[in-house]
């Protein structure tokens, strides 16, 4: 693959260095890298740095991401959107994608652990939703440069929980230090407290989980979840 790479903020960097390392273990080139300097461009002018280029990734920030679906969109380039924070905007991601059938794949997080997680959490919801004792909650922290509280991660695993419990769902965020993510749900009761957790080690995993989309949404069109290839590859 050839690859575009779209990294503003200190969460950005670090995962694009990670896959940039990666791809080039695995034979794939990196083409032009998109920072913060551009930020002032618009769709058009990224759409020009960008053709020519089988994939775009993109870990930037919430602000940036309309922009950068456009641009890819322009240009005929596939884009692995990693950012987070613009759920409330995806409505708007969706049309632009349609509108120049394009092909984008996003997800709150692209560790394939964390996407197992998801998996175990559900099940877990759907085994306590009739009883009544216990009450569900969502922990997560992150490094202090992240921006949104709370996290991606968080929201989808709450979205998750709440299809099985129906109830509200407490998150507690904490911004410290250099923590990749850490996420725990748990359900507690007076007798006990069954908890669950995901502890990414460093940024590799998201690396991977973004290079892994970046095979699978090449000559794909349309607007997928991360889940969907997970899917793929529990499923076989």
């Amino acid at each position: 693959m050839r690859l575009a790479l779209i990294g503003y903020g200190g969460m950005g960097r670090l995962v694009g260095q990670s896959v940039a390392s990666q791809a080039r273990a695995t034979g794939d080139e990196i083409g032009v890298t998109i920072t913060s300097r551009d930020a002032s461009q618009s769709a058009g002018d990224l759409a020009s740095s960008l053709r020519g280029h089988d994939v775009a990734i993109d870990f930037s920030v919430g602000s940036a991401v309309l922009r950068n679906i456009e641009a890819c969109a322009v240009a005929g380039v596939p884009l692995v959107e990693g950012t987070t924070g613009w759920k409330e905007r995806e409505a708007d991601a969706r049309q632009i994608v349609k509108e120049h059938n394009a092909g984008l794949v996003y997800g709150p997080n692209f560790s394939i652990g964390v996407n197992i997680f998801y998996r175990v959490v559900s099940h877990a919801a759907k085994l306590m939703a009739g009883i009544d004792e216990y009450e569900a909650f969502i922990e997560e922290a992150h490094h202090s440069r992240k921006r949104d509280a709370p996290s991606g991660t968080a929201l989808k695993l709450k979205d998750l929980m709440a299809k099985h419990l129906g109830g509200y769902v407490p998150i507690a965020s904490t911004r410290a230090g250099h923590i990749p993510g850490t996420h725990r749900v748990g359900f507690d009761s007076a007798a006990d407290q069954i908890t669950l957790m995901h502890m990414a080690r460093s940024r590799e995993g998201f690396a991977a989980g973004a290079l892994l989309a970046a095979r699978w949404i090449i000559g794909r069109k349309g607007f997928y979840e991360f889940s969907e290839v997970v899917d793929e590859i529990v499923n076989k």
